[in-house]
């Protein structure tokens, strides 16, 4: 039986074996995960590519402009 579903948006981190095959689509560098914001973070490029019903968006149009 499934818990009941209260409407709070549900967080997970990604498989840490998926993290450590993606990279940005623009530098080719590693991305961590920012669990508070559900994003994948590219240092390098200072964006942040959003994560969608779990999947991540990984096109730089798509992506954030991290502030200093």
């Amino acid at each position: 039986m499934n818990a009941p579903d209260d409407g709070r948006e549900r967080r997970s981190q990604p498989d840490p074996k998926l993290l450590e095959l993606l990279a940005c689509p623009l530098t080719k560098g590693p991305l961590r995960w920012d669990a508070e914001a559900q994003e994948l973070v590219s240092p390098a490029a200072r964006l942040a590519y959003p994560v969608r019903d779990g999947i991540p968006i990984m096109l730089p149009s798509e992506a954030r402009q991290l502030q200093d």
